[in-house]
C-alpha cells in the first residue's frame, strides 16, 4: 500500500463536473494498492496517516497531528501509484491490484480512517476524477506499507 500525504487548506474533488467530495483544513490521500496488501497494511497506515505530526503548534513546528488539529481527509484512489517506468516509455501497473480487490481495499481503508475518528471525503473509485487542492506549506510525504516496521 502506497500512500501520497499532502497536507491542505482545502480540497475537493469532481466528476463529471459534479463536486463528490470536499475538505477544509486536512490531508489529502492519494491511496494506491498492491496484490499483496493485508487488513494489517490498512491499519498501519490509517494509523501513520491520522497521527503523522506535521501540523504547527502555536510555535510554528510541526508538532501536532489531523487528531490534534481537527483536520479532515479528502481520500482518492490512484492506482497509478504502482506504475513502473523503468523499462520504456510506458508505465507498467503489473505491481497495481486488481480494480475488485482494490476496490475492497480502499473502502476498508476509509473505514479504518473513520473508525479513528476523522471525517474522511472521497472520490469515485474508478472515475476519471479532477482533484483541485492547495497543498499547505507545501507538504507532501510518501508513505509505503512496505517499509513499515523498517
Amino acid at each position: 500500500m502506497r500512500v501520497v500525504v499532502q497536507r491542505s487548506k482545502e480540497a475537493r474533488v469532481e466528476v463529471d463536473d459534479k463536486t463528490v467530495g470536499e475538505i477544509k483544513q486536512g490531508l489529502v490521500l492519494l491511496v494506491g494498492f498492491r496484490h499483496e496488501d493485508t487488513e494489517a497494511d490498512l491499519k498501519w497506515m490509517a494509523e501513520k496517516v491520522v497521527n503523522l505530526r506535521i501540523f504547527e503548534d502555536e510555535d510554528g513546528k510541526m508538532n501536532l497531528s489531523l487528531l490534534d488539529a481537527g483536520g479532515q481527509i479528502l481520500s482518492i484512489s490512484q492506482f497509478t501509484l504502482y506504475g513502473d517506468c523503468r523499462k520504456g516509455r510506458r508505465p507498467n501497473f503489473m505491481a497495481a491490484a486488481r480494480p475488485e480487490q482494490a476496490e475492497r481495499l480502499y473502502d476498508q481503508f476509509n473505514e479504518a480512517l473513520r473508525g479513528l475518528g476523522v471525517e474522511v471525503q472521497t472520490g469515485r473509485f474508478g472515475a476519471m476524477m479532477d482533484v483541485t487542492l492547495t497543498n499547505w506549506g507545501p507538504v507532501t510525504l510518501v508513505i509505503d506499507s512496505e517499509q513499515r516496521g523498517a
